[in-house]
């Protein structure tokens, strides 16, 4: 049985954890997932991002989680803490991603459950989301009680540059 770990890694850890991060938004974006990068994505524009993730996890406006199965890296997903006065309750979630290697194994379920547990703890009761129409963490997503906002045509770019219609959710946490 293999072992899956969620973490979530301080910032110093984060930024070390860059080289890895970027081999699975990598890996996403060239199997075509639309998730803010199109094709040919280098290493520098990934790893790139990363740091920045580590940056914003330091300042407070990122909470990184990271799953590892048998001891290698293979998901991670964010939660973004609104920063504004008048919504102290809300918090977006990004960025879930999962190898290819690891789908399949429940990692994506474990990353968002985590992440629910997580923005409760932190006093977040109102998340939110958006996914491609029609893909797999769409599904995921109504699967774990997420309510659906809304669809907008051709909003985003798949990794290809064909347009794609987006899902917006979202969920209220028990306090």
């Amino acid at each position: 049985m293999s072992a899956l770990a969620i973490s979530v890694p301080t910032a110093e850890e984060a930024h070390s954890l860059v080289p890895a991060l970027a081999d699975i938004l990598i890996d996403c974006v060239e199997g075509g997932s639309s998730v803010s990068f199109l094709l040919p994505i280098s290493r520098e524009t990934a790893e790139g991002f990363y740091a920045k993730t580590a940056a914003r996890v330091a300042e407070g406006s990122a909470i990184l989680f990271v799953a590892t199965l048998d001891g290698e890296i293979v998901g991670t997903v964010q939660l973004c803490p609104v920063l504004i006065e008048n919504q102290p309750h809300r918090a977006d979630v990004a960025k879930l991603l999962v190898h290819r290697r690891g789908r399949q194994r429940g990692i994506a379920q474990a990353l968002m459950v985590a992440l629910e547990e997580r923005a409760r703890a932190e006093g977040r009761t109102l998340l939110s989301l958006d996914t491609t129409a029609g893909s797999p963490a769409e599904r995921l997503y109504e699967k774990l009680g997420w309510q659906r906002l809304g669809v907008m045509p051709g909003h985003a770019l798949m990794a290809n540059g064909e347009p794609s219609d987006t899902t917006f959710f979202w969920k209220a946490l028990p306090t």
